[in-house]
């Protein structure tokens, strides 16, 4: 842990810069500062001042994104933000377990023994499930800080875990992070639901189909399946 993480960190403390950051992370894109101020509820000049800070912590990325519009009178490019690629963390005193991973990632792979290292994946995600069984799988996704979003019937993650060794050795660490994610799946009793290898560029390489219980507002329902009248 370095001085300018916790530093970095300690302005989340803000509420309105929390936010913000919340407003950006959960976009998944770029975000412009009167769209940002009118999520939060303040002003598009007190979102700008915090939104630089948090750009200046490094925990936001800027850039410029040109009007839709063309030609005279479309204005100038608007100044738009993202969530930044670098990672933050705090522990005290410093822990240093990512090195260690990306030791056992190498050894691993040179050892050629992905399949055991995926078996031991799909263990550990059932052994994460516990006794949540029945729980919705996008509520624990998202204790676990993979972000799921449902987009088109398919629960999709804004956020991979093991971004950093995902980029060290990204065929390993996506097959192993896809196997934790089916060893989830049966370890909370989701049969209708599937995880598979869907990459996008910014996100998690995995996707779930057919996920039938994404979360919803409580409401009486009979044991039949039928509402209640």
């Amino acid at each position: 842990m370095s001085g300018g993480d916790l530093e970095a960190l300690a302005l989340l403390h803000d509420p309105v810069r929390r936010s913000l950051y919340d407003v950006v992370a959960s976009h998944g894109g770029e975000v412009g500062r009167g769209e940002a101020a009118e999520a939060a509820g303040v002003s598009r000049t007190l979102a700008g001042h915090h939104l630089d800070k948090l750009v200046e912590a490094g925990l936001l990325e800027s850039g410029f994104r040109r009007p839709e519009k063309k030609g005279p009178g479309s204005g100038r490019p608007a100044k738009v933000y993202r969530r930044a690629s670098s990672e933050r963390s705090v522990s005290l005193p410093p822990r240093d377990y990512l090195t260690l991973a990306s030791v056992l990632a190498e050894a691993v792979d040179g050892l050629g023994a992905e399949e055991r290292a995926e078996a031991a994946a799909r263990a550990a995600g059932a052994r994460l499930a516990g006794k949540r069984r029945g729980e919705p799988v996008e509520r624990v996704l998202r204790e676990r800080g993979y972000e799921p979003y449902e987009e088109g019937g398919r629960l999709r993650l804004r956020n991979c875990p093991f971004h950093v060794l995902a980029r060290e050795q990204p065929l390993l660490v996506c097959s192993m992070n896809l196997a934790l994610c089916q060893g989830l799946l049966e370890g909370l009793g989701d049969d209708p639901a599937r995880a598979e290898l869907d990459p996008r560029p910014g996100e998690c390489c995995v996707a779930f189909k057919q996920v039938k219980r994404f979360e919803q507002p409580d409401s009486p329902v009979r044991q039949d399946g039928a509402g209640a009248e």
